[in-house]
């Protein structure tokens, strides 16, 4: 049963308990497994990148929050090395042999999901159990919001046009021509260019997509000068020339009605039923599992003038709440970092050797993840820096401390505190407006 902080210290101090985690931190009594337990509640708010959590012990009076966190997904990076590894593996396959593809021979099962997807599920089902381990957990609640996306589009929208699309009666560039009055997007003609042609505004090499949304017309000239940056970068890179001041307010007018995206809310659309699943097969009969909608979180996130925040949404998932008691404590920010690779090659962008890895993870005891305490007795590093890990084969190690990276420790300074689990951790404070600071001092 989670405790105070001055009740851990006195536990500690007279030898009657000891730490089982650092992260986060747990401790185990000795003297006795019995004892007085409350049934606590998990509240999850699910996002794309960030999948907010809490810990709450609810009383007849008041919700007592316990314990706050975000885990920071990292779906992007599983993605890329996906997209990676097979833009390698097509290049040997077509440039050094041919062999047939055998695309068609596989199989997905029911209820598959990509593996940037299946990793939020993944994730969030992990550290569900890994609470239920530390604390008596009966209840389990879980924001089950569904976005509709082409309300996000064009809120206006309404009956048949759901089935029609933004596209009824036009072809793709027909309508962009029409749209840009037959002129390019960038530079309104100032280049003397009349090729004009489709141009994507966030280039698919960095996750753009082929809605019309994220599509304009651009002549040649232009086209080809952006190439595959972003509209900032490419922004920055202009000169004082007149076509470039005349691109630079073409491309002021595309950001401001610049469509973002979807993928946040489709991936959420896509795993909101998937992690029920999992949490429902997780329950059985010892714990049980409710749902909110997005509505009702921002209803009693207001109510009970809470700030926006993602572990703070979590906190407001379900029916109305009674008064929240603590919201304000420090927030504990898990950052998904794996447990390293297999791979020991690493490649250049043309798929060729450029280096090699040791073949060995630990060196002298430590893997790269690990949570250690060093302590510099003397030179230009001397102090204490306690973080995370990263080994180099030569004992010599890097920590990214609370205050920044910390690189050259030898490995004879470190102390190991809790071995590696994939994640990274780092604890921050919820940021307060002026009136949340004086209602909290009152």
């Amino acid at each position: 049963m989670p405790c105070s902080e001055k009740r851990a210290r006195l536990l500690l101090s007279r030898g009657r308990a000891v730490v089982h985690l650092m992260v986060p931190f747990t401790i185990r009594l000795k003297g006795r497994t019995d004892g007085a337990i409350q049934p606590l509640h998990v509240k999850l708010d699910p996002g794309s990148k960030q999948t907010g959590m809490a810990v709450v012990l609810e009383s007849k009076l008041d919700l007592k929050v316990l314990w706050l966190s975000v885990i920071h997904h990292r779906s992007h990076q599983i993605s890329e090395q996906l997209t990676a590894r097979r833009a390698m593996r097509r290049r040997r396959r077509n440039q050094l042999w041919y062999r047939p593809a055998r695309f068609d021979n596989r199989t997905r099962p029911s209820g598959w999901l990509a593996p940037s997807l299946q990793h939020r599920v993944d994730t969030t089902l992990a550290w569900v159990k890994k609470l239920s381990k530390l604390a008596p957990v009966s209840d389990i609640g879980l924001e089950r919001v569904k976005f509709d996306m082409q309300k996000m589009v064009n809120g206006d929208i309404a009956g048949a046009e759901y089935q029609q699309g933004t596209l009824f009666g036009f072809e793709v560039k027909e309508y962009l021509l029409a749209k840009h009055k037959h002129t390019c997007a960038y530079c309104n003609g100032v280049s003397g260019d009349n090729r004009l042609e489709v141009e994507h505004v966030q280039p698919r090499s960095k996750g753009g997509g082929n809605s019309v949304k994220n599509l304009v017309i651009a002549c040649r000239s232009c086209n080809e000068a952006k190439g595959s940056q972003l509209l900032p970068e490419w922004k920055q890179s202009l000169g004082k020339s007149k076509l470039d001041k005349s691109r630079a307010i073409g491309i002021e007018k595309t950001i401001k009605g610049k469509w973002t995206g979807l993928r946040d809310a489709a991936a959420v659309n896509t795993t909101r039923n998937a992690l029920l699943h999992e949490l429902l097969l997780f329950a059985k009969d010892n714990v049980s599992v409710y749902t909110g909608t997005g509505a009702m979180t921002k209803f009693n996130r207001k109510q009970q003038g809470i700030s926006k925040h993602h572990a703070l949404d979590a906190l407001c998932v379900g029916e109305s709440l009674k008064p929240v008691k603590n919201w304000t404590k420090p927030v504990l920010e898990i950052k998904c970092t794996g447990r390293g690779s297999y791979q020991r090659t690493r490649l250049n962008k043309f798929g060729f050797p450029r280096g090699y890895l040791m073949r060995q993870k630990a060196v002298h005891g430590f893997q790269t993840g690990d949570q250690v305490k060093a302590v510099v007795p003397s030179g230009k590093k001397q102090g204490i820096y306690t973080g995370r890990v990263a080994v180099r084969a030569s004992g010599s190690f890097n920590i990214q401390a609370a205050n920044g990276l910390v690189q050259g420790i030898s490995h004879k300074h470190c102390t190991l505190i809790q071995r590696g689990s994939g994640y990274g951790f780092n604890l921050t404070t919820i940021a307060l407006t002026h009136g949340e600071r004086e209602k909290q001092a009152a």
